[in-house]
């Protein structure tokens, strides 16, 4: 099983939105039982929730349900090696996973909404939140220059769900990020994700171990680039990338 692999540089990793934080408080906790019973009921999952891993593609933190068509990317940061974000692409969309540590009783989500909106708004962009199929939402806004060399704007939609001692945080690009209909497919493969936060301590925003399914090889296309994309969305893919289903 090949892999596509993507790298960031050091300047990405920095115009980033700032995960890394030892400490958080959530904003507010208030409802936090009812949403993860609903969590429960329709994902994404705690590895406890679940019966038997057989079937998913493991990628250590995260387990991912294989779909017709689906492609993965794993992002790896320049400076360490390390894996930070695995990339699902589908039908033309991408949907940007990492899953991190969180509090036991409070969530995570709506601190770090704050801060990609102000991350956003340092970029010259523009943040709404809106109502979605899992809460809270954000669209993002950053300034891009189109090919005909007029300014527009990129698009990206965040989500994210607070789980037992995790957060999942997913990034919407694409057509999936503006149009429902076809952040569809996608959105029900998010659902499936399983994630697995271990019994280690660890501080709150912590990125969750990502790496290689065992049985996978990794053959990045000889003289590939850094991408220059916003910190929404994920490197572009090279030749060498697997289908999973």
């Amino acid at each position: 099983m090949v892999f596509g692999l993507g790298r960031k540089s050091k300047k990405e990793q920095a115009a980033e939105p700032d995960e890394s934080s030892a400490s958080a408080e959530s904003a507010d906790s208030a409802g936090n039982g009812s949403e993860d019973a609903d969590r429960r009921v329709t994902g994404p999952f705690d590895v406890s929730e679940i019966s038997s891993r057989d079937g998913y593609v493991d990628l250590g933190a995260l387990l991912i349900a294989p779909s017709e068509g689906l492609q993965l990317r794993l992002e790896v940061e320049e400076a360490t090696q390390r894996v930070v974000a695995v990339t699902m692409d589908l039908n033309g969309s991408s949907l940007q996973l990492q899953a991190f540590a969180a509090p036991k009783t409070e969530g995570l989500w709506d601190e770090i909404r704050e801060q990609i909106g102000q991350s956003v708004g340092s970029q010259g962009g523009q943040v709404e939140e809106v109502q979605g199929a899992f809460g809270t939402e954000l669209v993002a806004k950053l300034p891009a220059g189109a090919p005909d060399g007029s300014q527009g704007y990129r698009v990206a939609r965040f989500i994210g769900v607070d789980g037992p001692r995790w957060f999942l945080r997913g990034v919407l690009g694409g057509e999936a990020a503006m149009e429902r209909e076809a952040a569809a497919p996608l959105e029900s493969l998010f659902r499936r994700i399983v994630v697995i936060r271990g019994d280690s301590p660890m501080p709150p925003r912590d990125l969750l171990q990502l790496r290689l399914p065992k049985d996978a090889s990794v053959s990045p296309p000889p003289g590939a680039t850094e991408f220059k994309e916003p910190e929404f969305k994920g490197p572009e893919r090279g030749p060498e990338i697997t289908q999973i289903g």
